[in-house]
């Protein structure tokens, strides 16, 4: 069994409050959860911050390049995203044994 975690730092665009924070990170979430229904998602820092969004993601499987698979696609779909700007990706993989 492979656990993948994928911690992405997002830079939102025009946004000036909470509330416009929340209806850019929102949808994020709810696209990638629509797309990968495998995944776990979740806003996971920089609560407080208007202009930044840390989300979490992380995918439990067989293989550890499903994982490494299945995280890779959801990075590049956010990246994609022309209202917010991917500042860093960081992806753990861990094994039973770790």
């Amino acid at each position: 069994m492979y656990v993948g975690a994928l911690t992405l730092d997002i830079l939102l665009g025009d946004v000036r409050s909470l509330k416009q924070k929340r209806s850019v990170v929102r949808p994020l979430i709810a696209e990638l959860q629509r797309r990968y229904p495998s995944i776990a998602v979740a806003e996971t820092g920089h609560l407080d911050l208007h202009r930044r969004a840390e989300v979490g993601i992380a995918v439990v499987s067989a293989s550890a390049g499903n994982c490494k698979e299945v995280l890779d696609a959801c990075e590049r779909m956010v990246a994609f995203r022309p209202e917010i700007e991917l500042l860093s990706a960081r992806q753990r993989l861990y094994n039973d044994e770790d």
